[in-house]
């Protein structure tokens, strides 16, 4: 077998990775905005209820934009075993990460959640035999320590909200791992709407059995749909991406979050952006780089 052999399959590789790195990035900007949304409306609703109406805001949006192209039939999953249990996965994630949020400062939640790159990382070496070079392991580890010089943990004491987030990261990252298994016949959008219907019965069935739904006003609802549309464009980048790449090439971009949340609490919450937190995002943005190596 010749060189250009070898080195053809090479290349096209890198540039697929770079696609689903790009696809990754922006899927994780769009959730951190979803992320900000459910924080606001979580100040007046219980969790269980705001995660109810941004998924059943999702899972409308997605079925008649299915409804509308004639593509209704691509909604229900081909194999849906894998489907359902990836979508109970995420359903405890989402469930997890949103009572994070709701308990801590945006910032403060993703540090937990930043666990799961290198947890994906480690799973997908361990169960689906993917490679990581050395410099890209450095590139993992480096953007975690980004993320801990941004936020500089440890100066406030833990609660349960920490418990959660940390919980979220291992639940979201054994999700990740099985889009990788996800057939080719199965169709992007039959994983999303699994999820969303999953997700809104989960959460519905939580929010009853926590007391009940709350009256809710014009710009609840306005928000929640808002958070909804971003959840379910989040959603559709991310799957994308992670069929598209290897696991442990798009995982570490959700460290770019800290950029966002920084940004989105500035905006919603008036949070501060300190000096650490700009050095930190310069070592996470350095780390990116390396895992693409």
């Amino acid at each position: 077998m010749s060189v250009d052999a070898n080195v053809r399959p090479a290349a096209a590789g890198m540039r697929r990775n770079l696609r689903a790195a790009s696809l990754g990035f922006a899927a994780f900007a769009v959730f951190s905005g979803t992320d900000a949304l459910v924080k606001l409306l979580a100040v007046r609703l219980a969790v269980p209820q705001v995660t109810f109406m941004v998924t059943l805001a999702a899972m409308i949006s997605l079925s008649a934009r299915a409804g509308i192209k004639g593509a209704g039939a691509s909604l229900m999953p081909r194999h849906p075993g894998l489907a359902l249990l990836r979508a109970l996965l995420l359903a405890i994630d989402t469930l997890l990460i949103y009572y994070a949020l709701s308990l801590l400062p945006l910032a403060e939640a993703y540090l937990l959640a930043f666990l799961t790159p290198m947890l994906v990382a480690v799973l997908a070496f361990l169960l689906l035999a993917e490679r990581l070079s050395p410099l890209a392991w450095s590139g993992v580890v480096i953007g975690f320590l980004g993320v801990a010089i941004a936020l500089r943990p440890g100066i406030a004491p833990l609660n349960i909200g920490h418990a959660n987030a940390a919980a979220s990261a291992l639940v979201f990252a054994l999700s990740l791992l099985l889009l990788r298994r996800a057939k080719a016949t199965e169709s992007d959008l039959a994983l999303v709407f699994t999820l969303l219907v999953v997700l809104t019965v989960v959460a519905l069935g939580v929010a009853v059995v926590g007391g009940g739904l709350a009256p809710v006003g014009p710009m609840d609802l306005f928000v929640a749909f808002a958070a909804g549309l971003l959840l379910l464009a989040g959603h559709l980048l991310l799957v994308r991406a992670f069929r598209m790449g290897d696991a442990s090439v798009v995982a570490p971009f959700q460290y770019s979050q800290i950029i966002w949340g920084c940004l989105y609490g500035a905006l919603f919450f008036s949070a501060p952006i300190e000096l650490h937190t700009l050095a930190g995002a310069l070592v996470i943005v350095l780390s990116g780089w390396l895992v693409l190596k």
